[in-house]
């Protein structure tokens, strides 16, 4: 195992470890070759089972979506808020993605790709900002009267999801929402 490797940076994935889709691992990776004491868990859109056997390096890089036609996050969400394609590039195939309860939904604002920051605590979720809100109420076709039964009761990691992303540029905390 290669050892003193540091981890990648991603823009807008800043720890992939703390949202436990990089775990520490002495799994080679199948597109380099080389096991490098960490592994990618996260989801892998490919015709190849990649599951826990990429690392983040070629993530990071391009070389396993280029390799294997692999994306590691839906773009869905970003085609529909026309944001660049660059930048969908940069999101779908050279960072990793996370887990979600159905298919994870890259948020985004002021024309880029937010920072995903893991889940929502329950402070995030409770004393969201007005404008955290108005948008979760915009990205989810939604009322006020179901942001209040969707939050109540919410706990991390629980059947309600909320996922923390930030603006790049103007800071906002927005709330991502899957359901168990």
């Amino acid at each position: 195992m290669q050892q003193g490797s540091e981890l990648p940076n991603f823009k807008y994935h800043l720890d992939p470890v703390k949202s436990e889709v990089v775990v520490k691992s002495d799994v080679t990776c199948l597109s380099c070759k080389q096991s490098r004491g960490y592994i990618y868990t996260g989801p892998v859109y490919s015709n190849s089972n990649l599951d826990e056997s990429i690392c983040p390096w070629c993530i990071a890089n391009g070389e396993a979506a280029k390799k294997f036609k692999a994306t590691f996050s839906d773009p869905y969400n970003l085609l529909r808020h026309k944001i660049s394609d660059e930048i969908v590039k940069e999101v779908t195939e050279r960072t990793p993605g996370y887990i979600s309860w159905q298919s994870e939904t890259w948020l985004s604002h002021c024309n880029d790709a937010c920072e995903f920051l893991g889940d929502a605590s329950k402070d995030d979720v409770f004393n969201a900002a007005e404008e955290t809100k108005r948008l979760w109420i915009a990205e989810y076709d939604a009322n006020e009267d179901f942001w209040n039964m969707v939050i109540e009761g919410y706990e991390p990691k629980g059947h309600n999801a909320f996922y923390k992303f930030k603006c790049r540029h103007c800071d906002l905390i927005l709330l991502g929402w899957d359901s168990g």
